[in-house]
């Protein structure tokens, strides 16, 4: 083995032990930014060592190309751990561009951020698992409560021939009446929330099922821009 790619193979080890140990913020007892200024400035010194060493024993203008080839790579590596938080949001962007409708999830530095771009008739729709089943939802400001069609209310497990439709609401078509449950988990990308409250719509009143503010006031922040939805926990 060569001393290149030996210091080649530190500089993967140690790039992989800042990746492992990204959400505990310390490597062997040194902060994580810290270690990672040791990785990219030991095999630096390391390389300029091993050209001036080459260049002694034969080709300078050979070892020195070899040397700024070696340089490159390793900035480009450390570049890729440094930016390593854009690049993830800038994919999260693009497939939600790509797939409306479907939520992209971003991690960043303040946490799990969902991504919702704006579907074909200019609303936010995102598939959601209630009680362990996929669900097409609109998310809807609007609605004071998550509302579940009658179709989806049975597809999830409730007994929609046992409740009891008491509670008056307003759908896109018309005046409903709907029933009061509790749902064990509403899920959207890594964002759960339990034992949210909901309301069930009689049957033929609603045809796709809402996200409303029972489940959107609990999250850290709503963003709606013109063409995409952010949801932060």
């Amino acid at each position: 083995m060569n001393g290149l790619t030996f210091v080649l193979l530190v500089l993967g080890a140690g790039l992989a032990l800042l990746v492992f140990n990204h959400d505990s913020g310390q490597t062997f007892g040194i902060d994580n930014n810290d270690f990672g200024q040791l990785i990219y400035l030991v095999p630096i010194a390391g390389l300029l060592g091993a050209g001036i060493l080459a260049g002694r024993r034969g080709d300078a203008g050979q070892a020195l190309r070899n040397l700024a080839i070696w340089l490159v790579i390793i900035l480009g590596l450390v570049a890729a751990y440094l930016y390593r938080n854009d690049a993830n949001q800038f994919a999260g962007r693009m497939v939600a561009g790509l797939m409306p409708g479907r939520a992209v999830v971003v991690t960043g530095r303040d946490g799990n951020e969902v991504i919702i771009q704006k579907a074909l008739g200019g609303h936010f729709r995102a598939d959601v698992s209630v009680d362990g089943k996929t669900i097409p939802m609109l998310v809807d400001t609007g609605a004071s409560s998550v509302v579940l069609s009658f179709d989806d209310a049975a597809a999830i497990g409730i007994d929609t021939g046992g409740l009891a439709y008491t509670i008056r609401v307003m759908t896109a078509n018309g005046a409903a009446m709907a029933a009061p449950v509790r749902l064990d988990e509403i899920a959207i990308g890594p964002i759960s929330r339990r034992n949210v409250r909901a309301m069930v719509a009689q049957d033929g009143m609603l045809d796709e099922s809402l996200l409303g503010m029972s489940f959107l006031s609990t999250l850290s922040s709503l963003n709606m821009q013109t063409d995409e939805l952010r949801l932060r926990d």
